[in-house]
């Protein structure tokens, strides 16, 4: 079970059983999984994406990197894994799909920031 002893105890308190609460613990990891296959999906059809990233050298809005891939791992609720473009990568902490079109990623060390990325601009205004 993913819930930390405070949540489960809470949890508890509130009314739901043991049995319940490791259901809705499965369900939160079952959509972690899914989030992630869906992440990895989005990327893996692109070669170019756009993305809301500041960056020092780029005068671009919303640059544009080349992808190389996006490998995901899940444990419980976290979301952890590399995006790698053409020449840098970041380590991945956590991600979203937003719509069809945008997904965010929340980027490790050398961004360390929350990033949208579309594989369209225009989907990022």
């Amino acid at each position: 079970m993913h819930f930390d002893q405070r949540t489960q105890r809470a949890l508890s308190e509130a009314g739901l059983s043991t049995d319940e609460i490791a259901a809705i613990s499965d369900t939160v990891v079952e959509a972690t999984e899914r989030d992630a296959d869906r992440l990895e999906g989005f990327f893996s059809d692109l070669d170019t994406a756009y993305s809301d990233m500041d960056q020092a050298h780029s005068a671009s809005e919303f640059p544009e990197h080349a992808i190389e891939y996006l490998d995901l791992f899940t444990h419980a609720d976290d979301i952890r894994g590399y995006l790698r473009f053409d020449t840098w990568g970041a380590p991945v902490e956590g991600g979203r799909v937003l719509s069809d079109e945008v997904v965010e990623l929340s980027l490790g060390s050398t961004v360390d920031g929350r990033v949208r990325f579309a594989a369209d601009r225009e989907a990022l205004r």
